[in-house]
């Protein structure tokens, strides 16, 4: 490995820091100097030149992850032996922080590793690279990504990140415990109210609280909002008012006065967001609100069978999201050369073979039959299942990107429905409260 910082840490759903306003202006500003040594003779080499190319790689991610994509890239250099790879990549803990200062320093990696937290703040400022021209001319191939994948990486109009795996939404359950007391499993497609009932029912005969309270989870609002016709998001802007999350708010105070959920210091723990802690593998819960990838890695962390369904309400709310991107710096001096990258990365049969569902489910959808036919752990065989099932009843549209101050939004999500799960604020201040919080978040006047 040339250069690595090894954790056993697992991916989380989300990304841990922001970078500071302070680090991405300075790195916008080192881009035109990027750019202006790359017009002096830097160069841009595509892999069907025989001219040497190293080009620079970043992600997050476990031991296991390091391996797969190293073994990918490998692959590439041996397709195309006039280009190689400086790699570097740690655990998610920090990455961003690393990823501003290499990008304010000068030394923004080629191709690096991005999410929903981070992907509209480098957009904003310039420092990815527009991939639209290269998916119209060809050079970037996006026709076989699922329904909506390919707009998910799309800011302002311009695509910046490739979807690298795809999830969605999912409650998983715990079946053993529901089999040992023959109760029936939650079904997709049930209402909000026929599900808490449920809930309600799995406490008081099994004694294990039926469901995790979802009030600070940000991905069950989201669904939520879309499913009343509201959104998260539109554009740059809040999609949604205070009577909108007074009705959420009051739905899962309302759910745990009915017993359907657990008492709140358990809830504050259920909303630790790594998987070990999630209370359907602790057993404080039958129930909790994931993204469909994570089913296998929850797996590992008990011994019962866990089912898997969509959020409740109409599955239709649901959506193609990208698990991951890898974008390009637009100050790369070898821009054709890591699109080509990126691009063998998301469609190559055989590095899709090696990467496998490490990073969500492929996003080609020939590569994903090509991989589901292989795959022998029965938890990730149930997931691309469930998401294939749920991706036909996936909606017309796809909410976008969100915009820059996501990852503050949700923080103040879990902080202010806590506060109303714990008695310290009505719905109603709860409401209030967040919406004056996620308007300041994004800097919405």
């Amino acid at each position: 490995m040339d250069s690595s910082t090894r954790s056993a840490t697992h991916d989380q759903p989300t990304s841990p820091f922001r970078p500071s306003r302070r680090q991405l202006l300075a790195a916008a500003l080192a881009v035109p100097v990027a750019l202006g040594t790359a017009a002096c003779g830097g160069g841009d080499s595509g892999s069907g030149s025989d001219k040497k190319v190293e080009l620079s790689i970043f992600w997050w991610g476990a031991q296991a992850r390091a391996d797969l994509t190293e073994k990918a890239l490998a692959l590439y250099t041996q397709k195309h032996p006039n280009v190689t790879f400086k790699k570097t990549w740690q655990a998610n803990q920090g990455y961003y922080d690393k990823l501003a200062t290499l990008t304010a320093g000068g030394n923004a990696p080629d191709i690096f590793q991005i999410d929903d937290n981070a992907i509209s703040d480098y957009a904003d400022r310039g420092v990815t690279l527009d991939l639209t021209p290269y998916s119209t001319n060809g050079k970037l191939d996006v026709s076989k990504f699922s329904k909506g994948l390919k707009e998910y990486g799309e800011v302002d109009s311009k695509l910046v990140g490739v979807a690298m795996g795809e999830n969605t939404q999912g409650l998983v359950f715990d079946k053993t415990v529901l089999d040992k007391y023959k109760l029936p499993s939650p079904t997709t497609g049930m209402s909000w109210a026929d599900f808490i009932t449920w809930a309600a029912n799995v406490s008081k005969t099994s004694k294990v609280p039926g469901t995790q309270d979802p009030s600070a989870v940000y991905q069950a609002l989201w669904v939520y909002l879309r499913q009343n016709g509201k959104d998260l998001y539109t554009g740059k802007q809040i999609a949604f008012d205070e009577s909108d999350i007074t009705k959420w708010f009051q739905m899962w105070k309302d759910a745990g006065a009915k017993g359907a959920t657990p008492t709140p210091d358990v809830i504050h723990e259920g909303n630790d967001s790594s998987v070990s802690k999630q209370l359907v593998v602790t057993g404080k819960a039958d129930t909790s609100w994931v993204w469909t990838n994570q089913m296998p890695e929850l797996k590992k962390n008990t011994k019962n069978d866990l089912g898997l369904m969509a959020y409740p309400g109409d599955p239709s709310a649901q959506w193609a999201r990208a698990s991951l991107y890898f974008s390009v710096f637009r100050g790369s001096p070898h821009k054709d050369a890591a699109v080509d990258v990126v691009n063998f990365l998301a469609n190559d049969p055989e590095a899709g073979a090696i990467l496998g569902t490490d990073r969500g489910l492929p996003p080609n959808l020939d590569v994903r039959k090509q991989v589901e036919a292989t795959v022998t752990d029965p938890n990730m065989k149930q997931t691309i299942q469930v998401q294939n099932e749920l991706a036909t009843k996936f909606g017309p549209t796809s909410p976008s990107v969100p915009p820059k101050g996501h990852s503050k939004v949700k923080t103040e999500l879990v902080r202010i429905a806590e506060g109303v799960t714990f008695g310290r604020a009505t719905p109603e201040q709860g409401a209030k409260d967040f919406v004056t919080a996620a308007k300041a978040a994004i800097g919405q006047s």
